[in-house]
């Protein structure tokens, strides 16, 4: 009964988390909005338009930041606690290092203020962002015929768990949380685990211990030195 009570607290505090950070970028698109900076608040576009793109726009973001978080080693540090985990479900797309989160708000707001993004495509973005998060994280199996429809466009749990492979040449690919475009555009999609789902090991191979369990060992595995990953170069 205790530990089920402190798993459900657990729980609460990171759905409240996954709600209040988005309104961070929210709160900056309505900034920008009424002092009438940004690129969208400038150059006037149809309202559909404008929403489209920055739909787009903040999607190959988070693409391009998730890469960036991969390639270079300093942000890697902080990103190893996402990858650290042994066993994806839902509650893997909130496990972030808390440095990691603020630093992926802090390049949202300034991309949203550049843009002049308009308030509803950020909002809305937002609320797909944590819903396909929470979706290509979870344990859900989709039929296979299914899957492959679903992901000529959307990322599934199927594709981007290959993404959490141990294997370097494997998690260095299919990077994509909502939209599957970007992979497959840049060449960088992969379909399947070489070991197969069934088979296949989720996590760092560094740290196949009970260490990833651990509040305070993930709070501090940044400062821990990294170790020699093969170099990760983006499909061409």
């Amino acid at each position: 009964c205790n530990l089920a009570l402190m798993t459900l607290g657990a729980l609460a505090v990171r759905l409240m988390a996954a709600v209040s950070v988005p309104l961070v970028a929210v709160s900056a698109a309505l900034w920008a909005q009424h002092v009438g900076v940004g690129l969208l608040n400038i150059v006037r576009l149809p309202a559909w338009l404008a929403f489209t793109l920055t739909l787009l726009a903040l999607d190959a973001l988070v693409w391009g930041q998730h890469v960036s978080f991969h390639r270079l080693s300093f942000f890697w540090r902080f990103h190893r606690v996402h990858h650290a985990d042994q066993d994806i479900d839902v509650t893997t797309a909130l496990r972030f290092h808390p440095v990691e989160i603020a630093v992926s708000m802090l390049i949202k707001v300034a991309v949203v203020l550049a843009l002049g993004a308009p308030v509803a495509a950020v909002l809305v973005f937002e609320i797909a962002l944590n819903g396909c998060a929470m979706f290509n994280h979870s344990n859900l199996r989709l039929p296979l015929m299914v899957d492959r429809i679903v992901r000529l466009l959307i990322v599934t749990p199927d594709m981007h768990r290959v993404h959490h492979s141990v294997h370097a040449e494997e998690h260095d690919r299919n990077f994509g949380f909502c939209l599957s475009i970007w992979d497959r555009l840049l060449n960088n999609y992969l379909a399947q685990p070489r070991d197969g789902h069934a088979a296949m090991q989720i996590g760092l191979p560094e740290y196949r211990n009970t260490g990833p369990e651990q509040l305070g060992w993930s709070l501090r595995l940044p400062a821990t030195p990294l170790q020699k990953r093969p170099e990760m170069t983006l499909a061409s």
